[in-house]
């Protein structure tokens, strides 16, 4: 098999979409997922049919796995984030541009965009815009792997399981990236943009979102947590409102706007604390400027660790990245102080 096709069917493996019967055709045949994952073993298999065949050919399943992780990444986290976030790719040393979308109403108001450079080390730095143009800087960040040698060879590990568990380490990192740039917004929004209170009082949401429709009809960002709690005062018991509160554990909608579920997450294991903080909401004016940019720059780079003594093969690799959140002052946020981050075990 060329090098190209054994490409195309480890992104199809990668990508791991079960949603349809037919995941790959070639010519007048067609493949399921599980003849893919099959087909990509049996030539993995031929690359690494022993330790002297693996050694031969190593380097070209380091760029199978690089090309998967680079395609496949970014394409995961714009259909995870695609609501809330622009997504670019960019070469290496090239720089990531975003022209800030600016509406007449606000261009005419004259008024200053302010933007939260996102550090990877935790770093949050608050700076002026002339409302056209932002770079966000890359860092790298990386996952790895641990399998077993004759695992592989065996067939008793996919390569789909193996890129998977890259994948998901590296998304799960960048989350946790997207929760604090939120947090960061929240912390520089003007105080008249700001409501905080213990509950949900229908009044001041309404207020928050007068001041971002004047910008353009908002859209509500919070988490199922705060969304749940998010009920008109008069009438919300009525049978269709009842019957989807029932069915999906809040409304989809407020009162003409639409209410945007932003993922939550654990931060670990002990299932202690939530990445998303649940107490906060954004209002932001719908179809206008996404508040959170996010951007790939250059190739993933994958290497082996060898030194295990069980002689388990560790797969390490990273991918430079960069993230910004942009607001100003059609964005406004609620915070619900009922809502915690801690979970009951803490």
């Amino acid at each position: 098999m060329e090098f190209k096709d054994l490409v195309q069917l480890a992104k199809i493996a990668a990508r791991n979409d079960t949603s349809t019967p037919v995941a790959y055709s070639y010519g007048d045949e067609k493949f399921s997922l599980s003849q893919v994952n099959a087909a990509l073993m049996e030539e993995l298999n031929s690359l690494a049919k022993d330790y002297a065949t693996y050694r031969e050919n190593k380097n070209v399943i380091f760029r199978l796995i690089e090309e998967v992780i680079e395609d496949v990444l970014p394409t995961q986290v714009e259909q995870m984030y695609e609501q809330f976030a622009d997504v670019r790719r960019v070469a290496q040393g090239d720089k990531a541009i975003f022209r800030q979308r600016i509406s007449d109403t606000a261009r005419e108001r004259a008024k200053k965009l302010f933007v939260t450079r996102v550090g990877l080390a935790g770093r949050y730095e608050t700076f002026m815009l002339d409302g056209r143009e932002l770079e966000v800087g890359t860092s790298a960040i990386g996952g790895a792997a641990r399998i077993g040698f004759e695992e592989m060879l065996d067939g008793r590990i996919q390569f789909s399981e193996l890129t998977e568990i890259v994948l998901e380490g590296m998304n799960e990192y960048i989350y946790k990236e997207i929760a604090k740039a939120f947090v960061a917004m929240a912390e520089n929004v003007p105080e008249v943009q700001m409501a905080t209170e213990a509950g949900f009082d229908e009044e001041t949401m309404d207020e928050l979102l007068t001041i971002s429709d004047s910008y353009g009809h908002s859209a509500i960002y919070c988490t199922q947590e705060f969304a749940a709690k998010m009920k008109p005062a008069e009438g919300w018991a009525s049978g269709d409102i009842k019957d989807t509160l029932w069915r999906d554990g809040y409304l989809g909608f407020y009162k003409g706007h639409d209410v945007i579920i932003l993922p939550q997450s654990m931060v670990d294991i002990t299932n202690k604390e939530k990445v998303i903080d649940p107490a906060l909401a954004f209002i932001i004016p719908a179809g206008r400027e996404k508040p959170v940019k996010l951007v790939f720059e250059g190739s993933a780079c994958v290497r082996e660790v060898e030194d295990n003594d069980d002689w388990s093969r560790d797969f390490q690799t990273y991918q430079k990245f960069g993230i910004a959140t942009i607001a100003s002052n059609w964005m406004c946020v609620y915070k619900n102080t009922n809502l915690k981050t801690q979970t009951r075990g803490e």
